[in-house]
């Protein structure tokens, strides 16, 4: 994988009455070393794309040399305009031609995906959007390995403490190399997403779904006995399976494998070897003909 290379333009002095205005892009994703990085909107335009001479520079493949300006209309209103690129811009996942920006949208421009802020409000909105990444995806916008081991840890401890059940499901996507291969590593982002998407309007408020690595997920169960967590193990395989996905007219279906573990509470319990438990029946559906669910009750 290429390195990132970014330039930023030379920084001019706002005066105070015009603060209203300022505006930045901060990269959300992909990871890597300038995840995060901040890039002042300083001047009335911005070109982003792979090339030498471009304001933001994103040296990825799906980038087009000069892919997309961002510009100030008027006093204060920003905009995108996409100049022709390979692989399109998007805008809070709608593909734009020439768009306004809001605080907060959304921009993709190939593989890469930046948050738009303005307004007075920018420092502290960075602030909070440097915190946010800390523990979502910034692709999927499930929670982080790093976020779910930590509640993981604290939900094992509070079930042994109370003797509750808590369930743990590990899933990931079937073929999912073949998808990449297929159809596009862009199409393989949107997958992600999509799946993400669905099931996260499935998850309550005291559960969680994580993105583990690649294209495996986790999801926690708090209080969720085995008969419970089955249940919902079938229920997030039949809402990815039951209905195909589509990306640039391109439609296809998408099918994942979940291994499930449960332990009834009341003895303490390591988070590591729980995991195991559920990533081994995970193999195990993936062995017996994936796009179907495997789990095991724990003592």
């Amino acid at each position: 994988m290429s390195e990132w290379k970014t330039r930023i333009t030379k920084v001019q002095v706002v005066k105070p009455e015009a603060a209203s205005g300022d505006a930045c892009l901060v990269l959300i994703y992909p990871p890597g070393p300038d995840m995060g990085k901040r890039f002042p909107l300083s001047r009335n335009e911005a070109v982003l794309g792979r090339g030498a001479d471009c304001d933001i520079q994103v040296d990825r493949d799906s980038v087009s040399r000069r892919h997309a300006r961002v510009f100030r209309s008027g006093d204060s209103q920003w905009m995108v305009e996409d100049l022709g690129s390979t692989n399109g811009s998007y805008v809070n996942d709608v593909p734009v031609q020439r768009s306004i920006l809001r605080d907060s949208d959304f921009l993709k421009i190939g593989a890469a995906i930046f948050k738009f802020l303005t307004g007075t409000g920018v420092e502290a909105s960075y602030h909070e959007e440097i915190y946010r990444m800390t523990i979502i995806d910034g692709l999927t916008g499930a929670h982080n390995k790093r976020y779910f081991l930590e509640f993981l840890e604290r939900e094992a401890a509070r079930c042994a403490r109370h003797h509750r059940p808590l369930s743990l499901l590990m899933f990931d996507i079937d073929h999912f190399k073949k998808i990449n291969d297929t159809h596009g590593h862009l199409t393989g982002d949107y997958v992600l997403k999509e799946m993400s998407k669905r099931l996260l309007g499935r998850v309550r408020r005291e559960e969680l779904l994580a993105r583990y690595g690649g294209e495996e997920f986790a999801a926690v169960l708090p209080e969720t006995d085995h008969e419970g967590a089955m249940i919902f193990a079938e229920q997030i395989r039949k809402l990815v399976a039951d209905e195909v996905f589509e990306y640039e007219g391109d439609r296809f279906p998408v099918t994942i494998s979940v291994g499930v573990a449960t332990t009834d509470g009341g003895e303490e319990l390591d988070s590591a070897a729980f995991i195991k438990i559920a990533d081994d029946n995970l193999y195990r559906a993936k062995k017996e003909g994936r796009n179907k669910v495997i789990g095991q009750n724990t003592p």
